[in-house]
């Protein structure tokens, strides 16, 4: 598909931003259209040297690059800062997710590149937010998941906290951020002025408690850890079978009576201890034995046939094999295939936004080299061959190898 087509194109991205959260919230832009350059160190974004390794490349890098194009500069290098400023002068957008100050401290702050583009979007990813007495500490993701209260609603009281089993606090705050860039795209359509997008780790967190941040504000309640089972409905949650564990969630009065039914359990509808949500929640670890006493005659399999014929939402706790191996999965396309210059074929998880403009892609471009466009993109900017050679000779940027980058 012709990039042209797409809903962000003719948006050009600078981003300067590391390891998840900020190259996540690019990645989404570049998945719509936009044109982002990703800028790294000579050395490489430091997500390049976390495993797992796909011959040598990092899997952790190649799950959140897609569709950018990439440049190496050095940044200790006065004329390759200048370069950027250089760069953000003609772009729509800057991204980044340093520590609070490192961005002023390199000459590349927002009042200063605002002065000389007022129509630049300066997007920015934090741990913590910019100010306030934890604004300087480094934004981690686990760290993040403890701090927002994510943790202490997440595992039972047998583990106690954990985290998810991804970084979530990385990816939410990318997700955030993006989010907030079309909306200012959107406001520059109408003003002609750009402005800063800023969110945080912790922030992004704390903005998906839901009812159990709801909870405490309005109520006063600190939700405790409550495993597999759902907060606040009832039975809803991890049952075992004959030969596993499966969800069901009967969140409808009508769905818990089809549930009793169905189970041979029908008494339990007029029982008045399992008669009202609110009670049922008060006796779930009695409720839970009495369902998984009948669930244990049959399967999961057979049991969420039964369940989903009947209206009862239900389904398999699945690994990431039968993940990619489902005919739902596969139907929808979630998986995409792009060629990788030194890895060929590609497998890559795709964006899950569906546009009729991405006519169903939504990967065109393999995640970049590193340097893999250093060059192509420096002409694009301005820059003549003989400046680029130069520049690439006195080690202020670098190109990828010929063969590996055609």
């Amino acid at each position: 598909m012709a990039t042209a087509e797409l809903p962000l194109a003719g948006v050009r991205v600078l981003d300067l931003t590391r390891a998840l959260a900020g190259p996540f919230c690019t990645m989404i832009l570049a998945d719509m259209g936009a044109d982002v350059i990703k800028v790294e160190p000579l050395g490489g974004d430091m997500i390049r040297n976390w495993g797992p390794f796909d011959r040598g490349t990092s899997a952790y890098y190649l799950s959140g690059n897609r569709n950018k194009r990439g440049i190496a500069i050095n940044f200790r290098d006065p004329r390759a800062v200048e370069l950027l400023r250089e760069m953000a002068r003609a772009c729509d957008v800057i991204a980044e997710n340093f520590r609070p100050g490192a961005m002023e401290s390199m000459g590349l702050d927002y009042e200063m590149l605002r002065e000389q583009n007022p129509r630049l979007i300066y997007a920015g990813i934090t741990g913590f937010g910019r100010t306030g007495p934890a604004g300087q500490r480094p934004g981690f993701d686990q760290i993040a998941q403890g701090y927002s209260g994510l943790m202490s609603v997440t595992g039972s009281e047998a583990s106690g906290p954990l985290r998810v089993g991804v970084a979530i606090g990385d990816q939410t705050a990318g997700m955030w951020c993006a989010i907030g860039v079309l909306a200012a795209l959107n406001e520059r359509q109408r003003t002609g002025r750009g402005q800063r997008v800023e969110t945080s780790l912790l922030g992004g967190l704390i903005g998906l408690l839901s009812v159990q941040g709801q909870r405490y504000l309005s109520l006063g309640e600190v939700p405790k850890l409550s495993g597999n089972t759902h907060p606040v409905i009832s039975p809803y949650g991890v049952f075992q079978a004959a030969d596993g564990p499966l969800n069901i969630a009967p969140a409808t009065t009508e769905m818990w009576q089809k549930l009793c039914a169905l189970l041979g359990l029908g008494h339990l509808v007029e029982d008045p201890r399992f008669a009202t949500n609110a009670a049922r929640i008060e006796r779930r670890d009695e409720l839970k034995d009495l369902i998984e006493e009948r669930l244990k005659t049959g399967t999961r399999e057979a049991w969420t046939r039964v369940l989903i014929e009947a209206d009862i939402p239900a389904g398999p706790i699945n690994n990431l094999a039968d993940v990619f191996n489902d005919a739902q999965v596969q139907h929808n396309g979630f998986v995409e295939e792009i060629e990788h210059p030194e890895l060929g074929t590609l497998r890559q998880v795709g964006s899950p936004v569906r546009l009729e403009a991405m006519d169903g892609v939504s990967i065109r471009k393999a995640p970049p080299l590193l340097g893999q466009h250093t060059f192509e993109v420096l002409r694009e900017y301005g820059y003549s061959q003989h400046e680029i050679d130069a520049l690439a000779a006195e080690g202020a940027i670098a190109q990828a190898s010929a063969g590996a980058a055609a």
